[in-house]
């Protein structure tokens, strides 16, 4: 394990009850709350697409509020693929 700055890329599957229910708006909040860069958007399946890059501690932070999303969401799983980080500066919804 590395130091606790670390940065780190999570590319990340939630699905559920995850569309129509802020999810993606909520999640730029925790993101710029916890100063992680990257994007989120809907999959035509009905998941939620997330990428997550930024200090190790943060990253884990904005992984485990996935785990439940905003109120009214209903999280069934969270699939996580870790990456190289690519330098994102801000977090954005598409």
């Amino acid at each position: 394990m590395g130091e606790k700055g670390d940065l780190v890329r999570a590319h990340v599957y939630i699905s559920g009850h995850v569309q129509g229910v802020f999810f993606r708006a909520t999640t730029r909040e925790q993101a710029d709350r916890l100063g992680v860069a990257g994007w989120v958007r809907n999959l035509p399946d009905g998941r939620v697409e997330a990428v997550l890059e930024g200090p190790r501690p943060a990253v884990h932070a904005c992984l485990q509020w996935c785990h439940h999303g905003p109120p009214g969401a209903r999280v069934t799983g969270v699939e996580v693929e870790w990456e190289a980080p690519r330098g994102e500066r801000a977090f954005r919804v598409r």
